[in-house]
């Protein structure tokens, strides 16, 4: 897994500040995982804070204007992993450093769909909701894929996993 050492937990007293010298405006997958992980949790816990925490870094890094394309293609596309899961999608808490296994799936999804290999942005498709229904996943992932790729935000392509030894072995195919 990625060395996450350059990021630090913010302090709970005020709000990260996700300036140029922060690790997220060097590294998209950090501004793809957190964004993914601020709108899962936002979803899970009905906290609209969590959506106006990622807008806030968005917009920070991004611009106001190009944030608000790339956070609605966020929002899409974390909905339809939201809604199309056959679980309960994992996230770390808002401040953890590190990804676990479904926020390292959905970084993976984006750099397999910004370097174009088809097979393992299926796999990881498959992986992460747990589900061979992934149309609608798989459209909206490449729609913020191209999104992140207009804004110079393109996922390392050492981001992309073996989404295989993700598969649960015992789990069914059927929806």
């Amino acid at each position: 897994m990625t060395d996450f050492s350059k990021c630090r937990e913010p302090s709970r007293a005020s709000e990260p500040k996700f300036g140029a010298g922060h690790p997220c405006a060097m590294a998209p997958e950090l501004l793809v995982g957190y964004g993914f992980r601020g709108w899962i949790s936002g979803y899970q816990t009905g906290d609209v804070q969590c959506w106006e925490r990622v807008w806030r870094l968005y917009s920070n890094l991004l611009g106001p204007h190009a944030a608000r394309g790339a956070v609605d293609c966020l929002a899409s596309w974390a909905k339809s992993v939201n809604a199309s899961s056959r679980r309960s999608v994992e996230i770390n808490p808002l401040e953890a450093c590190e990804f676990c296994r479904d926020e390292c799936l959905a970084i993976s999804l984006i750099a397999a769909s910004q370097h174009q290999t088809c097979p393992a942005m299926r796999a990881c498709a498959f992986a992460l909701i747990d589900s061979s229904l992934t149309d609608d996943v798989l459209h909206h992932t490449e729609t913020f894929a191209v999104t992140m790729r207009v804004n110079d935000k393109i996922v390392s392509p050492e981001w992309i996993v073996n989404a295989n030894a993700f598969v649960d072995p015992s789990a069914s195919f059927a929806n």
